[in-house]
Order: structure tokens, then C-alpha cells, then sequence
């Protein structure tokens, strides 16, 4: 059975093909693409070697993989309840700080493991910038799993890239033109950066999309017809 397939099994709520929202909420799941390297944010359960030997994470070329589906969801604190219409119309709003729109904090939990997208003290193992990990276990870790959305209008709208600002230390999620060799050959390397810049810049790709404003009438939730 296709991952599609089985969220709308376990979430029972009726599945519609098609492009039918334009906005990213609370319990999507999506694939990031980092334009400038083209490559997905991908994981999977190969440890880094140095650093803090967590879950490696790494951007793909490969567009049909499901170790690059990642599901949005809320801090430990702030849980979202899938079902409820007050976190589908909160989530994915975006505020203002100085001159930026950021959205509330958020976690992305990377769909295979289980475990959250986490950043750190460490140092990259290839151009030796911050390390970005997944972490945890079964969706809960700790405050390095938080991020901050940083967009250009006042909601998640895929059709726009974004920025992923780490919460506890102020780096963005980005891409480098090294790649690992064995066993992830040809992946890039994902790394916090100190400065934002097109490296660090996200476009929402291939996902399972949850419409806000059907959300209360038929509950329905929207695939893009690509592969997840």
C-alpha cells in the first residue's frame, strides 16, 4: 500500500487527487527542495561517524524516496490534535518580527524514524558548519527540534520558498556543495548556516496537504499527484 494510502487509512478521513490547497498546515507531510543543489531533505538510519553520532541527515536528488517525507507538526508543548479545526486554521500563519514573517515554532518529523529534524553544537563531518541531525524517539525529543518558519507572505503557501531558523541557536537549515560517499553516496550535506542566503532557501514539493478551509465541511485531504 502507498504512504498515501495508509494516512488516509489511519486518519480515516477521505482522500482527494489533485492540487486542491495551497498552504502547508499542522499534520502535512511534504518534501523540501533546496532549489540551488536540487536536492531533497532527506534521512535515514545511517549515524553520523564524527560529531554527535545521531541520525544523518542529507539532501537527495532522487525524487521518488520516502526516507524525504517529513511530517509538520507543533513543539512538544503545543501538540496539535489531527482532527481539530482550531490547529488546521492556526498553523501555518506568520508574524512579524523586525522586518520578517515567521510562523510559530514548528517540528519536522522525519516520517520512516520517527525522529525530528535537531541541530546542535556539533560540527559537520564535510565543511565543518553546525551539524543537522534527526533525533529523539517516536516524535519526542528535546528543544533542538524546534524551528521557526520564515516566509515571505502571511501563511505557509507552497507555492513560495521558505527558511527553517533553528530555535536554540539561530542557524538556517541549508545545503553545501559536498557530497558523502559510501553508503550515502552522491547525497549532499545539510548543515546549519550562520547567514540565510539561496542556499538555505525550501520550495514544498510532493506531499499529503491538509485544506484548512474544507477541513470542517468534508474533512478532506489533498495529494499532489507525484509520488510521495
Amino acid at each position: 500500500m502507498k504512504l498515501s494510502g495508509l494516512i488516509c487509512f489511519f486518519t480515516l478521513f477521505m482522500c482527494t487527487y489533485g492540487r486542491g490547497t495551497q498552504h502547508v498546515t499542522c499534520g502535512s507531510v511534504v518534501k523540501l527542495f533546496n532549489a540551488y543543489y536540487k536536492v531533497r531533505l532527506h534521512s535515514h538510519d545511517v549515524k553520523y561517524g564524527s560529531g554527535s553520532g545521531q541520525q544523518s541527515v542529507t539532501g537527495t536528488p532522487q525524487q521518488e524516496d520516502h526516507n524525504s517525507n517529513w511530517l509538520i507538526k507543533r513543539t512538544l508543548k503545543q501538540q496539535c490534535k489531527r482532527g481539530s479545526v482550531e490547529f488546521v486554521q492556526d498553523f501555518g500563519y506568520c508574524y512579524f518580527e523586525g522586518n520578517q514573517l515567521l510562523v510559530d515554532r514548528r517540528r519536522l518529523q522525519h516520517l520512516a524514524t520517527r525522529r525530528n529534524l535537531h541541530s546542535h553544537h556539533f560540527s559537520s563531518p564535510l565543511s565543518d558548519k553546525q551539524e543537522i541531525s534527526a533525533f529523539g524517539e517516536e516524535g519526542e525529543g528535546d528543544s533542538g527540534d524546534d524551528w521557526v518558519v520564515i516566509c515571505d507572505g502571511e501563511e505557509w503557501d507552497r507555492r513560495q520558498s521558505i527558511m527553517l531558523r533553528h530555535v536554540d541557536t539561530d542557524v538556517y537549515l541549508g545545503v553545501t556543495g559536498q557530497q558523502y560517499g559510501r553508503p550515502i553516496n552522491g547525497q549532499n550535506e545539510v548543515v546549519g548556516l550562520s547567514r540565510p542566503g539561496v542556499q538555505a532557501k525550501w520550495e514544498t514539493m510532493e506531499g499529503v496537504f491538509i485544506n484548512p478551509s474544507h477541513f470542517s465541511d468534508d474533512s478532506r485531504i489533498f495529494h499532489d499527484p507525484s509520488e510521495l
